[in-house]
Order: structure tokens, then C-alpha cells, then sequence
């Protein structure tokens, strides 16, 4: 039960309740206790004040040896008031006069007035009075509760201490049928607290569950199904918002993943269905000449290379989506590699009469993965020259700009049109009509840019096409340099300028 989120809240809301409701109603309690303590006391002081007026205005008039039993008689006539006490006693502690005996009676059958002033707290109290003048204390005498107050005051006859007693039996009521009235009315606000939060818990959480109930609708057939948006500026709203969003992210991932799938059966299709085709032709005769099976074996030859280049590629886009491609890293320098691979692609470049330069700084130390870069560096220099007309130029730059190295390749082919230059590092993509002849058997599958610009990313760099026109493209790949005290260089904002191809 405590699993339920609805539940939770009731429980918490309740708790917090019953915790606010009693710390009130402690705090109320406490404050009208001390309150009442202080009226008792005040009322008792004044009544003091008032005896103690009396008897001293009797005294005058009354010289006579017993005086104070006289005087104080007649105080305690006039103030003979209704849950109070009055004792006089002497110095040595005896007693004077006190209030009739039986006044209290009411309150408790088994007081007795006596056994109250031989009582421990009373002679504690009468005790006490011998260091002040005048102080406060509980009473309790039998099963009798009183507020007492000694006061010592002086006559002609000598030293004499009064002392008021206050009957708590009302007081007592009072402060009972008010822990009552908390014991009942706490268990009932707890009570009501607990249905109110649940109904409340109830209908705040009614959302979630439609949108559980949406949610648990959507699957492969109707991803592109979303969930309703009550309200988008409350948590609730935030929330089926970012599920939205999430669900538009794995739309969007499966459309790329069913056309990446369309595109890579697409590709894989042609030269399987070459192999087979040049293998039924070769295998149709008994007896061919021994040059159409060369031409067989080479036709055989060039698809496998194609077919094996592009499962390579898939391989290692698959790796790399993974994030499970392992990056070997090691110092070289960029511009020895650069010079590799132009040598390297001089063969392709003669064959169709381009001429083939390299312009680099010296000495561009970088920590990086040689094999990844060498690859990289070979897909730009590869395209630059496909896409290059017979007799035309491919340039290779390579600098400093600021904090990175910068490699452009430039090529002279005629430019790719506006509206597909977003779409140039999709995988699969090729701006056929822009850049080659239709059945080209130069042309490649449309992964070589999508996995150089992945092996730029992954040394957190750039790959991107610079600028291109009727006079060619030029394609922009940074790197960061190798750090001076062997850590890894914090990525920084790139904005390459066309600076870099002068």
C-alpha cells in the first residue's frame, strides 16, 4: 500500500497535519495555563494588599494585647470571598487566625485545614518566606490544590506572615474540559485531514494516470501518438511535454533507422545482385573463353571490394552510434600525415589528369588517432578528386588558427546546390545529379562524409563544408593540438573563417 504515490501523499500531508495540529494545540494549552497562573497571582496579590490594609487600619484602633487576632478576625470577615484562604501566623510559625475551617469542604470531602498547613508544600512555602518577603507556590494538601502566597508584614506586636490560598479546583475544570475538547477535537481534524488529502492527493494525480493510460497505448504501430497537454505551464504539463518530445526523438530515431536500413539494403543490393549476375553469366557455358572469365573474376573482384568497403563503413558507423569505437591515441604530426596521404592519392588524381598539391605549416603536433585521421584526410582528398573534372585542381592547406589546426581540402568540381548542402553528411546521401554522371562506377555508398565528420566529433572537432560554388567546394575540417602537459584539452567554440583555403 505505502508503494502507492497517492497514498504517500496522504500519509505525509496527514502527518504534517497532526504534527502543526498538536504543536497548536499544545502551544494554546501551555499559553492558557501561564495565563491563568498570572490572573491567580495578580488577584491573589491585590487581595493581600487589601487584607493586609485592613488589618493594619483595625490595628489602630484596637491597642489591646491581642490585636492582631482581633484586627485580622475582621479582615477576614470583610474579605471572605468565594475558592480563598486566609492565614495568619506569627513569627515562630504558629497560627493567628485563619478562614472557617470548613470553606473548601466543597471541593474535596477529605480536606482538613489543618493537615493543608502541616502539609510538606505548605510548611516548604512558610519556610521560604523567612528569606523574602513575599513569594508564590503550589499547594496540595490532601487531595485539596492551591495556588499559595506568603507575605511578611510588620506590626507594633511584632513580625507576622500571611498567607493566601487560592482553590485551583475551578481552574482545574477549566483546563481539563479544554483536554478534552483537544482529545477531540484532534483525532477528528486528523481524521477529516486524511480524507481531504486523499481526495486531494486523488484529483491531483488523476492527470498522471490518463497520462499513464495514454502512454501505455503507444507503441511501434502508433508511435506518433501523443499525450494530451492540459495544462504546459504546471509540472504536470512540463512533464507530458518532455515525454512528447522524448517520443518525438525515438520517432525520429526509427524514421532514420528504417531509412538508414532502406539505404544500406539499397546499397548492398546492387553488388550482390553484380556478383550473382556475373556469376550465372560465368557459369551459363560449359566452355568460355579464358578472357571473359578474367573479365568475370575482375567484375567479381571490384563489387567484393565495394561490398566489403561498405560493410566496413556500416561496421563502423554501428561502433561508433554504440559509443563503443575505441580511440587510439597517439602524438604525431598532422602535416607528416597530410604529406602520406597526398603521395598516397597521387595515382587517383593522375588518372584523371588533376593536379594535386599540398600547402602546410610545419611541425602541427596532435594527440590523436592516426589510423581515424588517416582515414578522414583520405575521404576528403577521394571525394575532392571524384567530383573534380578531368584536368582540374585539388588543393590540401593545412595551419594554425588560434588554438586549433585547421585542414581544408578544395576541389574544382561544380559546386553542390544550395538546397542539398544540409542534407551532404547524411548517411546514404549523394548529390548525384550535382556532383557526378548517373552509373558512375567511381561513385561510393554515402558513408565516406558522414564517417569523417564522426571521426572529427569524436577529437572533439568540426567537419564542415565551408563554401561551395561553380567553383568548387571546400570542405573544413579542426582539430585540437596535442597538449603541452599531456591532458585533454578542453573543447572550445569553433567558427571557422574562409581564411583557411587562401
Amino acid at each position: 500500500m505505502f508503494s502507492s504515490v497517492r497514498f504517500r501523499l496522504t500519509f505525509y500531508y496527514t502527518a504534517a497535519f497532526a504534527i502543526v495540529l498538536l504543536v497548536l494545540a499544545l502551544g494554546v494549552y501551555a499559553i492558557l495555563k501561564q495565563e491563568n497562573v498570572k490572573r491567580i497571582d495578580a488577584e491573589i496579590s491585590q487581595l493581600a494588599d487589601s487584607f493586609l490594609t485592613t488589618v493594619h487600619a483595625e490595628l489602630k484602633d484596637q491597642p489591646e494585647p491581642d490585636a492582631v487576632k482581633l484586627a485580622t478576625d475582621e479582615a477576614i470577615t470583610e474579605h471572605s470571598f468565594r475558592d480563598y484562604i486566609f492565614a495568619v501566623f506569627s513569627s515562630d510559625g504558629a497560627l493567628i487566625e485563619s478562614s472557617p475551617t470548613n470553606f473548601p469542604a466543597r471541593d474535596n470531602n477529605d480536606f482538613s485545614l489543618p493537615a493543608l498547613f502541616h502539609s510538606r508544600s505548605f510548611q516548604q512555602m512558610l519556610a521560604g518566606s523567612d528569606g523574602s518577603r513575599e513569594g508564590f507556590a503550589n499547594i496540595r494538601g490532601g487531595q485539596g490544590h492551591f495556588r499559595g502566597y506568603m507575605r511578611r508584614f510588620s506590626t507594633p506586636q511584632g513580625q507576622y506572615t500571611l498567607a493566601v490560598l487560592f482553590s485551583l479546583h475551578q481552574p482545574e475544570e477549566f483546563l481539563e474540559s479544554i483536554r478534552h475538547a483537544f482529545a477531540l477535537i484532534i483525532p477528528l481534524g486528523i481524521l477529516l485531514a486524511s480524507a481531504g488529502g486523499y481526495f486531494l492527493a486523488r484529483r491531483a494525480l488523476a492527470p498522471v494516470a490518463t497520462m499513464s493510460q495514454q502512454a501505455s497505448k503507444i507503441d511501434a504501430a502508433n508511435l506518433h501518438d501523443r499525450l494530451a497537454v492540459v495544462n504546459e505551464r504546471d509540472e504536470l504539463g512540463v512533464l507530458a511535454q518532455s515525454f512528447n518530445q522524448l517520443l518525438d526523438r525515438l520517432a525520429n530515431s526509427m524514421d532514420q533507422q528504417r531509412r538508414f536500413m532502406a539505404d544500406a539494403s539499397h546499397e548492398l543490393r546492387t553488388p550482390i545482385a553484380i556478383l550473382r549476375g556475373e556469376a550465372d553469366v560465368a557459369l551459363s557455358q560449359p566452355q568460355r573463353p579464358v578472357g571473359e572469365y578474367r573479365e568475370s573474376l575482375q567484375i567479381l573482384r571490384d563489387e567484393a571490394r565495394r561490398l566489403s568497403q561498405i560493410v566496413e563503413n556500416l561496421f563502423t558507423l554501428a561502433r561508433a552510434d554504440a559509443g563503443n569505437y575505441p580511440l587510439t591515441k597517439t602524438q604525431f604530426y598532422l602535416d607528416e600525415l597530410l604529406g602520406e596521404c597526398v603521395r598516397a592519392a597521387r595515382t587517383l588524381a593522375a588518372a584523371k589528369n588533376i593536379h594535386l598539391d599540398l600547402q602546410s605549416e610545419d611541425e602541427l603536433l596532435v594527440d590523436a588517432d592516426e589510423a581515424l585521421i588517416r582515414r578522414m584526410v583520405l575521404n576528403l582528398i577521394d571525394n575532392a578528386i571524384k567530383f573534380s573534372p578531368a584536368g582540374g585542381h585539388v588543393s590540401v592547406t593545412a595551419r594554425r588558427e588560434g588554438t586549433r589546426y585547421v585542414v581544408a581540402v578544395k576541389d574544382a568540381g561544380i559546386g553542390i546546390p544550395t538546397e542539398l548542402q544540409p542534407r551532404l553528411f547524411e548517411r546514404f546521401f549523394r548529390a548525384d545529379k550535382a556532383r557526378t554522371h548517373q552509373n558512375d562506377p567511381s561513385t561510393g555508398a554515402g558513408l565516406g562524409l558522414a564517417i569523417s565528420r564522426w571521426i572529427a566529433e569524436a577529437h572533439h572537432g568540426e567537419l564542415i563544408l565551408l563554401s561551395s560554388d561553380e567553383k568548387g567546394s571546400v570542405f573544413v575540417a579542426s582539430l585540437q593540438p596535442a597538449p603541452s602537459n599531456g591532458s585533454e584539452p578542453e573543447p572550445e567554440p569553433r567558427q571557422l573563417s574562409k581564411d583557411v583555403i587562401r
